[in-house]
């Protein structure tokens, strides 16, 4: 499993689920939704925690930074 998230990535997802878990365990959402964001809150936690993106990887999305610069390419020559 090669990683395909950046760090912003990473972070956004984990505020998510972070913003999730609050409204769950103050009881702002109940039944079928509380259960449904939970689940997203785990996906996007374990998401975050590994770095990978099975989605990501199906659509060819990557935001992780590459070495040597984002676009990837060599610098030129003189």
């Amino acid at each position: 499993m090669q990683k395909n998230m950046g760090v912003a990535d990473r972070v956004v997802r984990l505020i998510i689920a972070v913003i999730f878990a609050v409204l769950i365990a103050l009881g702002t959402v109940k039944g079928a939704l509380a259960w449904v964001l939970g689940i997203l809150a785990l996906i996007l936690l374990g998401t975050s925690a590994v770095g990978y993106c099975g989605l990501y990887k199906v659509l060819g999305i990557c935001t992780l930074k590459q070495e040597g610069g984002s676009t990837g390419e060599k610098p030129a020559t003189t």
